[in-house]
């Protein structure tokens, strides 16, 4: 950060000590305030919670200098999900999975606008402890959720960030859901072998290049106890340009169809009804439907 901070003519002022009003202090004047956290884990070993080590100092400052006229930024590194109770007090908020030596540069990167961000979220980030599945203290453990963990069990609830989800600097639009057989002529040769074959359109309706990640949701038909809607294939698009588009095609071959029975000697079966397609850029951000009866 210093680095690219000097190359853009500005400097970095900065305080180490973990405390809200020193921090405060040190804001004072600044065009920008960045807040920063991380969690210390190992492998071999759990967290003990899901709270970035300087939780309560984030949470303090961000109540601290949220009326700033600086935009105020949380950088946190986590080797998964993290609690974030300071979200509504920022403006945004940059999490970066393990990145090794490169995270610096990483973070350089995204907030200098030198590299668009479009990566997506492979968790669900919680709003509250509450909305996870505690681990389970002694043996036997019984785990009564079934199918229904992470975003697939979290259908009515309001999160902080949904799975699937991920910012960029330009906006993209969704348009054109076809659903049909894979045995058709004109299949994508992506498809070719599916059973189904999904196709859609993306552009970049922004002001800045970019990369989409789109995404195809499958919900089985009614009455056989599967969730809303599972995840079934995605699409990273390559660089767009403003007002360029891509053309998407996902394929979803007979197992993406099956659930597993139990009933008699059990084993995947395709059950008969309706199933319905969604497709956009996170598991809640779905504009395009369709369906199909098998």
């Amino acid at each position: 950060l210093e680095a690219r901070c000097a190359e853009a003519g500005c400097a970095v002022e900065y305080d180490g000590s973990d405390d809200a009003s020193a921090a405060a202090s040190k804001a004072e004047g600044a065009d920008i305030v960045l807040l920063c956290g991380a969690t210390t884990s190992t492998e071999g070993g759990d967290r003990k919670n899901l709270e970035v080590d300087q939780s309560s100092f984030l949470v303090a400052a961000a109540a601290a200098l949220k009326e700033m006229q600086a935009p105020l930024v949380t950088l946190t590194i986590s080797p998964a999900v993290i609690l974030m109770p300071w979200a509504d007090d920022v403006d945004a908020i940059v999490n970066v999975f393990l990145a090794g030596k490169y995270t610096g540069t990483a973070f350089a990167a995204v907030l200098f606008g030198d590299s668009n961000p479009s990566a997506k979220s492979l968790v669900t980030f919680p709003r509250s402890v509450d909305q996870t599945i505690p681990p389970c203290p002694g043996v036997p453990c019984n785990y009564t959720e079934g199918l229904f963990v992470g975003y697939a069990g979290l259908e009515d609830q309001a999160v902080l960030f949904p799975f699937g989800h991920g910012l960029s600097y330009t906006s993209f639009t969704y348009a054109g859901l076809s659903v049909a057989s894979a045995a058709a002529e004109s299949t994508p040769d992506v498809c070719k072998g599916a059973a189904m074959c999904a196709t859609a359109k993306v552009t970049n309706s922004g002001s800045v290049a970019g990369v989409e990640v789109a995404q195809l949701y499958l919900g089985f038909p009614e009455g056989f106890g599967e969730p809303t809607k599972l995840l079934r294939g995605f699409v990273r698009t390559a660089l767009l340009q403003p007002g360029d588009s891509a053309d998407l095609a996902f394929a979803l071959s007979e197992r993406d169809l099956q659930i597993y029975s139990t009933d008699g000697d059990g084993g995947w079966m395709t059950p008969n009804g309706e199933f319905q397609v969604f497709v956009g850029s996170s598991s809640r951000e779905l504009p395009l439907s369709s369906s199909f009866s098998m």
